[in-house]
Order: C-alpha cells, then sequence, then structure tokens
C-alpha cells in the first residue's frame, strides 16, 4: 500500500514538473522519521525507479521518462534534502543515508522487484542499493557513477574555486549561501559535451529550488559526505542483479576511476556514449532510454 503525506508540498512543488509531465502521478510519501519524500508515477509495465544526483532532482529525468513511460512504470524521486522533498539540513546526507532513505522510498510504494537506474550518485546508490537488497532488484543501469573524488571539482575551474569554498569549514556557509542560477549553471555547463544539453528552464527551476529555506545547508551537507560515496564502491561486489555501466565519453571519470567500478562490478556490460559529458539522461536522452530498452528485452527473451 502506499503511503501518501497528509501535508501535500503544495502547488509550487508541481508547477515546473507538469509542464513536461501533464499526465501521471506527482505525489508525496512519508518515511518514518516524517520527512515527505515528492515523486512521480507515469507509464506501465516492469516497475522502473530513477534516482538523481547532486544539485538536481527528479526533473533531471524530464527528457528519459517521456520516453520510457509506454514500456515501465516509471517512478523518479527526489532524494531528501534536494528538490521539494523535506529539507531537514541538519540531517546527514551520506551514501549510507540516503540508501536508507531510497530502500524505504521503495518500501512504502510496494515496488516489489525494481529496474534500478541512476545518475552520477544515483548510480552510485542504485548499486549500492542493488547490493543490499540481492534477488530483490531486477537489474541495474549506473550512468556515470560518483564515487571518486574530487568529483564535481573536475566540472570546470569555476566548480573546482566553488566546491572547495562550500566544503570549507568557517567559510562553507558563506559560499553555499551565495550560490544563484549564474553560478549553478556555470558550475553544471563543466557536465556537458555541449553545454547547450542543459535547458534554460530547468536551470531557473534549479535556482527557484535552490531559493529555498535550508537549501543551501542541505546541499553542503552532502557536499562534505562525498568520501561516503567514494567507500560505497567496495559494496559493488555483491551486486547480484545484472548491471549496465553507462559512462559519457567526457565525463569527469578519468580511465583509472572507471576501471576501478569496473573491476568492482561482478560482470557487468559497459557502454560509452559518444559527445556525452556527466549529464547524459539530458544530453543523449535517447541513447539513454534505447540502452535500457535493449537490455531489458534480450532477458525477456531469455526468459
Amino acid at each position: 500500500m502506499i503511503k501518501q503525506s497528509t501535508t501535500p508540498l503544495g502547488k509550487e512543488a508541481e508547477d515546473y514538473t507538469r509542464r513536461w509531465l501533464p499526465s501521471g502521478e506527482i505525489a508525496t510519501t512519508t518515511l518514518r522519521d516524517g520527512t515527505r519524500i515528492r515523486y512521480v508515477r507515469v507509464g506501465h509495465g516492469p516497475e522502473l525507479v530513477l534516482i538523481h544526483t547532486v544539485r538536481t532532482q527528479l526533473d533531471l529525468f524530464q527528457r528519459v521518462i517521456p520516453l520510457l513511460s509506454p514500456h515501465f512504470t516509471v517512478y523518479a524521486l527526489d532524494l531528501p534534502g534536494f528538490g521539494w522533498s523535506d529539507l531537514k539540513p541538519g540531517l546527514p546526507k551520506d551514501e549510507p543515508t540516503l540508501r536508507a532513505a531510497l530502500k524505504e522510498f521503495i518500501a512504502n510504494l510496494g515496488i516489489a522487484r525494481p529496474i534500478l537506474a541512476g545518475e552520477s550518485i544515483g548510480a552510485t546508490l542504485s548499486l549500492s542499493l542493488a547490493a543490499e537488497l540481492g534477488d530483490k532488484v531486477e537489474r541495474v543501469f549506473a550512468f556515470n557513477t560518483y564515487d571518486y573524488l574530487p568529483g564535481l571539482e573536475r566540472s570546470n575551474l569555476l566548480a573546482s574555486i566553488i566546491i572547495k569554498s562550500v566544503r570549507a569549514p568557517v567559510v562553507g556557509p558563506v559560499f553555499a549561501a551565495l550560490e544563484n542560477r549564474t553560478i549553478t549553471g556555470g558550475i553544471m555547463s563543466g557536465g556537458f559535451s555541449d553545454p547547450r544539453s542543459l535547458p534554460s528552464d530547468l536551470l531557473d527551476e534549479y535556482a527557484r529550488v535552490g531559493a529555498r529555506p535550508g537549501y543551501s545547508r542541505a546541499a553542503r551537507t552532502l557536499l562534505k559526505a562525498l568520501p561516503s560515496f567514494v567507500a560505497a564502491r567496495a559494496r559493488y561486489r555483491s551486486v547480484n542483479a545484472p548491471v549496465t555501466l553507462v559512462w559519457g565519453d567526457k565525463d569527469w571519470s578519468t580511465l583509472q576511476d572507471r576501471t576501478g567500478v569496473e573491476r568492482a562490478v561482478p560482470s557487468p556490460t559497459v557502454v560509452t556514449l559518444e559527445r556525452t559529458g556527466h549529464f547524459s539522461a539530458l544530453e543523449r536522452p535517447q541513447a539513454w532510454v534505447d540502452i535500457i530498452l535493449a537490455a531489458t528485452a534480450k532477458a525477456r527473451a531469455v526468459a
């Protein structure tokens, strides 16, 4: 049974999403600690859960969800502390905490054996949760895992300066509070092979969400917890489900980073997308969807 919140997040949490999701459900579910999680559900078929990355939200998948929903029941959520989910900026945002929240989200919605697909930190969470759930996960698609340092600081010079400053112990809160549309866009542009792939209206939405009271503190909490995502790579060896690892050829990860992940995951299928940066769901949506459709169709044919 789906456990929805009795205190909705409000119309502002739907305004942008309804532009690209004219049908389908936009709702909340409440975790045991009282955190409300915003999510969307649309489509029919096998259950597919999409997991976003740092400083983004479920709208990161606005170009792939309409292509996936004819084939899957698609769920996408705002992780706690991001998007329009409850922020609770003082609570941990490390990998084990977010993994536990994701596990509870799946249980709340009664998703029995999900396909997990994530981008960046969402890819790392997909793999670490699959390791925990074992046979209860059908398959994993991990796009540009984020399990190495310095990660986002490799985006460009602006990102290097800002992220280092945000994580600093004294001046960090000041720099985190300075974030605006220009800074966010400048940092994120380094995650694309072609920066024009970042929708202008999505950047507006990121800026609107970033202005929520407590958002900058929540984001800083996650950035300080990045070593926990590096540590999560040790969990990959326990994944039982079939895994497809996908890299953008212009992703921030080095060859050494990618080799480390590929060695950690048992017998993965590895795909490299040309002309693709870190945010592949926005830059190469059709390729993103084709990878998922091809692998799931092949599995059904074998079965």
